[in-house]
């Protein structure tokens, strides 16, 4: 007499189960979630804004300034008196690019003589991005304890011009970053 199969699926399902069982208690148990993540937030990207836009105004350049979040999420934004508002989807994408390659943005580096190809690509992956990518400098990543907490953007003056602004706001907010007191062990 053959078992029918009625019978045959619960005891596959029995022993499909304490094998699955099994694998879960060889695996060691990882977290579900990242606790005590450093996340930077509205009064830190103010705080960037300010220094960026003081370092404009010593280099007597109107630009637009943008800082994102570790997503590439804008938080905030200013375009200064006079600046090209052209220039304000620069910034963010520049904030957006370096917060999520982690990374300064500006081109690859050179490696002798010019890639054309390498260079179509780029700019062709910064269309095909929608925006999250780009050949320009401005861009520069706040790093916090080895850990990209957002990006400064900056656009509407040269590409050094740029650059310079935003790494006075990363700056700046990293020197009063590390001018707090620091909080206690939990307890």
């Amino acid at each position: 007499m053959h078992p029918s199969p009625t019978r045959l699926v619960p005891l596959a399902l029995l022993v499909g189960l304490s094998s699955a069982a099994a694998q879960e208690t060889a695996r060691p148990a990882s977290p579900l979630v990242t606790r005590n993540q450093v996340r930077l937030n509205l009064a830190g990207a103010e705080a960037a804004l300010a220094a960026a836009r003081a370092k404009a105004a010593e280099l007597k350049v109107a630009v637009n300034i943008a800082v994102a979040d570790d997503g590439g999420h804008l938080i905030a934004f200013a375009r200064m008196d006079s600046a090209r508002p052209g220039s304000a989807p620069t910034a963010i994408t520049k904030a957006t690019a370096a917060a999520t390659f982690r990374q300064s943005t500006g081109p690859l580096p050179p490696k002798g003589e010019p890639d054309t190809l390498l260079s179509l690509g780029v700019t062709l992956a910064a269309t095909a991005s929608g925006g999250k990518a780009t050949p320009l400098l401005g861009g520069v990543p706040i790093t916090l304890d080895g850990q990209v907490i957002g990006a400064v953007g900056v656009g509407g003056g040269t590409g050094e011009q740029d650059t310079a602004v935003a790494k006075a706001g990363v700056q700046a907010l990293l020197k009063a970053i590390d001018a707090e007191p620091k909080p206690g062990p939990a307890k």
